[in-house]
């Protein structure tokens, strides 16, 4: 799907406005899933080491007979290889169980503060891009202070921060921060999961007016908040519509009445970037 909009990225790298989450896809299942996606126009998959199937990436990547080029595969480092070496050799090992020679864009999965490596990590991630095992190289759940600091220590600016963010968590002050910061929002579970709000009025008033889904409305509300949402679905049919997102638009009054869902206790679990951990 060709309709598809990029961003710009601070490094001068694109991204499609909207990309495939990849997790829990495993097995030949999930191949056929994320090969299915790549078949219905997306050309930006996101993976991780602890979603456990970058193998089943590279392996949809190769079946779909789309050139390398075509197709952006963004990656993450986990906790547990936070240390500098560590982090390096853990691009290293995402780049064997993809079968790719590099990664588009890497990501801290998580900034594990009370550990303290997250910019040792991030100094990794400098090192990886100049070897040219990575072309970008961006950040997942991280606040302000976390991106203040590795950028005061490092003068080099992720082009991504990877967040939870979705209609009961709409996080305006982090976007207004990104904003600030030259760096692009990107949306995990874009779509609520379970807390997903297709009955909300707003988003049902907008979804009739218009003729589309809720869950349409709710990713069209991402693409005019500038954030990339990166939704998973493992069925073909959802897969196109969710991609589906460029020929119908939102009034501002709708993008601010779906924002006002937004709640103090919107996140969908203890996902507190300051107190989480994930190793």
């Amino acid at each position: 799907m060709s309709n598809v909009p990029t961003y710009t990225l601070n490094d001068g790298t694109t991204l499609p406005a909207v990309g495939f989450g990849t997790y829990p896809l495993r097995g030949e299942e999930g191949i056929q899933a994320i090969t299915s996606a790549l078949s219905n126009g997306y050309r930006l998959l996101d993976t991780a080491v602890n979603y456990e199937n970058e193998a089943e990436v590279g392996e949809a990547l190769r079946r779909s007979g789309l050139a390398r080029d075509e197709v952006q595969v963004a990656s993450k480092i986990p906790g547990r290889h936070h240390a500098y070496d560590e982090a390096i050799a853990s691009t290293k090992e995402s780049l064997h169980r993809l079968g790719l020679d590099h990664l588009d864009l890497h990501l801290i999965h998580w900034p594990n503060p009370s550990r303290d490596l997250y910019v040792e990590a991030w100094q990794a991630l400098i090192e990886v891009q100049k070897q040219g095992l990575v072309r970008s190289i961006g950040v997942s759940n991280f606040t302000e202070a976390h991106l203040r600091r590795i950028i005061a220590e490092t003068g080099v600016t992720p082009v991504v921060n990877q967040i939870e963010l979705h209609p009961l968590f709409p996080q305006a002050e982090m976007r207004a921060v990104h904003a600030e910061l030259g760096i692009q929002t990107e949306a995990w579970s874009p779509m609520g999961k379970r807390q997903g709000q297709y009955d909300a009025e707003p988003v049902k008033a907008a979804a009739a007016r218009l003729g589309v889904t809720p869950g349409q409305v709710i990713l069209r509300w991402h693409v005019q908040l500038g954030s990339i949402p990166i939704p998973k679905s493992a069925t073909p049919s959802r897969q196109v519509e969710n991609l589906s997102l460029f020929d119908f638009e939102l009034t501002e009054a709708e993008v601010s009445a779906i924002s006002a869902l937004g709640r103090p206790d919107g996140r969908l679990f203890d996902g507190d970037p300051d107190t989480h951990e994930e190793l």
